[in-house]
């Protein structure tokens, strides 16, 4: 049970981290062009900063929490990220909601490193548990545009990053309280559940194996930051623009994407299934393909078909999620696990980072038919990366 409730607060911290970092997407979209008299391209640069920091500081955060402590660093994440919302709330400025942005996303680059390592931890199948707490991050990323939009539309832009913050907080005190009360089974160093011995993987024997997979890592990686943060981010404006008399206020608009981003979570939940059944080339090359397509097909629809195709390719944008983090779990040992884990992040939310300014600048020259484009090309790079994976890597089991 203690196990069970510890995977939840897990989940939660995942819910978290990925709502805080799109809350601005919606409220810059929705609220900010009005008030500020500023248009979107002129306003989505400031969360730039955040993105930085959501990406270089996983790094550090990795090395902490293996050197000092993984479920420390948690209560760290909690807390942080909910007094750094609430400070948000209360910029005036552009330049200070890009502060408040950075705090955001200095807080949030402690969870997954930390966290993925934690779920991971003392399981030989790691495919569905990734998936379930993808899951949770997925519904973070849906819900940012469904509760800011309705904040918005019932109060105001600064309520969207307060009351997250305070369940933030509420969360990180709760989460420590258990801590406490479970001390003895939390600090074991081999709980039930968790990792009883060291994980040896079979590629340590072949360097040039071993080097080949982590190349196909970094650059799949790369490739898929941009096209999460491309899809995620905008996906609240190009709903805006594209639903035309299906979406006249934030909150329905903020429905919309809800739905779109809820269905689609649960691709996670079924590629994690694949990859513990069949072979990760397989499952990864299908994905990345699937994307190429529907990514290519969504240039100049609107209504109806560009809500469909949307739900479809975000299912796939998702369900690649656990992929990399299960080839990740597969070929690293344990006391290594945050470092490389947090190598991988730094890869995703650096690139996320630079997909700010470059979503912005696609959008003011071309329009967002131009970015369906160019996402279309990056996923057949995946795909052709893929190809090349080794056999004794992406076969199912493994390791």
């Amino acid at each position: 049970m203690v196990d069970r409730i510890r995977f939840a607060f897990l989940s939660i911290g995942h819910f978290y981290a990925h709502l805080f970092m799109l809350v601005y997407a919606t409220v810059a979209a929705l609220s900010l062009s009005r008030e500020w008299a500023m248009n979107y391209a002129e306003l989505i640069p400031y969360a730039t900063p955040g993105f930085v920091a959501f990406g270089v500081c996983s790094v550090p955060a990795g090395w902490l929490a293996d050197k000092w402590s993984r479920i420390g660093m948690m209560v760290v994440f909690y807390l942080g990220i909910g007094l750094s919302s609430i400070f948000t709330s209360l910029a005036e400025t552009p330049f200070q909601i890009g502060v408040g942005l950075f705090c955001i996303g200095l807080f949030a680059a402690i969870y997954h490193p930390v966290g993925l390592a934690l779920v991971v931890q003392g399981r030989k199948n790691t495919g569905v548990p990734l998936a379930i707490n993808g899951i949770f991050g997925n519904m973070g990323v849906a819900c940012a545009a469904l509760v800011t939009g309705f904040l918005i539309d019932h109060s105001s832009w600064r309520s969207a990053f307060v009351w997250p913050g305070i369940a933030a907080i509420a969360t990180g005190i709760i989460y420590a309280g258990f801590l406490y009360l479970n001390r003895k089974m939390v600090t074991a160093k081999a709980p039930k559940g968790f990792e009883a011995k060291k994980t040896k993987t079979t590629l340590s024997g072949d360097r040039r194996m071993l080097v080949r997979v982590f190349v196909i890592i970094f650059l799949s990686t790369a490739i898929g930051g941009l096209i999460f943060q491309s899809t995620t981010f905008a996906l609240p404006k190009v709903f805006d623009e594209r639903l035309g008399d299906l979406g006249l206020s934030a909150t329905l608009v903020g429905w919309y994407a809800f739905t779109v981003f809820a269905i689609a979570a649960f691709g996670q939940l079924i590629v994690g299934f694949l990859v513990d059944r069949f072979s990760i080339r397989l499952v990864f090359g299908s994905v990345a393909a699937l994307q190429a397509t529907f990514f290519a097909i969504m240039p100049g629809l609107k209504g109806w078909s560009a809500l469909a195709i949307a739900m479809v390719f975000m299912l796939v944008v998702f369900g690649q999620i656990p992929i990399n983090d299960v080839l990740v779990g597969r070929i690293t040992q344990s006391e290594w696990r945050s470092r490389v884990y947090a190598l991988r992040y730094i890869v995703t939310f650096s690139v996320m980072a630079s997909s700010v300014p470059f979503i912005a600048w696609v959008h003011a020259r071309w329009g967002f038919d131009s970015l369906f484009i160019v996402l279309s090309t990056a996923a057949t790079f995946v795909f052709v990366s893929v190809i090349m994976l080794p056999l004794a890597i992406s076969a199912k089991r493994s390791l």
